[in-house]
């Protein structure tokens, strides 16, 4: 989520590198604003707040000095005050959430070396390493799903049959392949990284401070009765 401090002193620079994703900068002005409108709000509620404290030490000292009907006023003077401080907090909060989940909803700003593009096909080849397209045989040229299906290590029909299409099931030698390019992968980086196996279900709150939340819930799978998500 984009720190809401940058939008007051570096409100151009988000939108224009925003821009480069091509996200229009309507939503960052309208988080700017928000966040004005919530300081706003806060030094108002927070002012209120010192006056009624004020006027708390005020009734003490003339209840000490036997002014009842100073006191009585000011009460009343510290009841309406009150009332303001208590409306300037409800608007603060509803404001804060809004802009909360403005922010959640604006992408992440692009990295300065990152180059511009509208898709894969904009993608530059930074180097190639040791290809050589007539170095291949035509047995090397065979998709890897069709030597799969032949070595009876990849099972597309009933992976499509269980789930779907794009759920191959591994068999024998491929599910023990799969399974030790993941151990390899974990032995090989022990020494810097403490292994976890973390829940496949998590809250919303879990899945909103990874980032994936709000804007990603089309695109992941939820457990409505217990408000849970896949990770």
């Amino acid at each position: 989520m984009i720190d809401v401090r940058r939008l007051r002193t570096e409100k151009d620079v988000v939108k224009a590198a925003l821009a480069r994703k091509g996200v229009p900068g309507g939503d960052v002005d309208r988080a700017a604003a928000l966040d004005e409108r919530v300081r706003t709000l806060s030094t108002e509620r927070d002012g209120l707040r010192k006056q009624i404290n004020e006027i708390s030490k005020e009734v003490g000292r003339a209840h000490k000095d036997g002014r009842a009907d100073d006191a009585e006023a000011l009460k009343a003077q510290s009841r309406e005050l009150g009332d303001r401080e208590g409306a300037a907090k409800a608007e603060t909060d509803v404001v804060e959430a809004e802009l909360r989940d403005l922010l959640l909803r604006i992408p992440n700003l692009p990295a300065h070396e990152a180059p511009d593009g509208a898709s894969e096909a904009d993608n530059p080849v930074i180097r190639v390493e040791g290809f050589d397209p007539e170095s291949y045989g035509a047995h090397q040229r065979v998709p890897h799903w069709e030597v799969g299906a032949e070595l009876k290590i990849l099972d597309l029909e009933a992976g499509a049959k269980i789930s779907g299409s794009m759920f191959p099931v591994l068999r024998r030698l491929g599910a023990t392949l799969s399974r030790a390019l993941c151990q390899l992968a974990l032995d090989r980086n022990s020494d810097a990284f403490e292994e976890i196996r973390p829940p496949s279900l998590v809250r919303t709150d879990t899945l909103t401070a990874s980032g994936q939340l709000p804007k990603f819930a089309d695109d992941s799978y939820r457990v409505e009765r217990d408000d849970l998500w896949l990770i």
